[in-house]
């Protein structure tokens, strides 16, 4: 095994070591309780919980965090090409990579438009 590696191999014991020793340092030090029924109940902020707390969701909140996920990846995919549109303008390929970023955000516009005349971004 060439020595470069042993480096890597140290770090990858003790990334494996450091969370299974924390874990049963952890389970050897602290109280044991023998209450579990307190500890099943859902806490609300010191308020006794109204009803069951696995209630069901409205679809909406689905819809909205869809939503929240598909412009969270359109930043992800904004951001980089915004970086790299400086060494494209250098190359020139200014104009095409202008084009295709106008391209995907048109394409998400058109979604967001639709989304909003079939009225899944109201509330009421």
């Amino acid at each position: 095994m060439p020595s470069a590696y042993i480096p890597v191999l140290i770090y990858a014991m003790l990334v494996i070591a450091f969370p299974v020793v924390t874990l049963a340092l952890a389970k050897y030090i602290r109280p044991s309780s023998t209450s579990v029924g307190a500890k099943l109940k859902p806490y609300e902020c010191g308020i006794p919980p109204e009803g069951d707390a696995r209630g069901r969701y409205s679809v909406r909140f689905y819809i909205i965090a869809m939503l929240f996920v598909i412009f969270d990846v359109e930043t992800m995919f904004l951001i980089p090409w915004a970086i790299l549109y400086k060494g494209w303008v250098a190359a020139h390929l200014g104009l095409f990579a202008l084009a295709s970023m106008v391209v995907f955000l048109g394409i998400l516009l058109v979604g967001y438009v639709w989304l909003y005349k079939k009225g899944a971004l109201e509330w009421a």
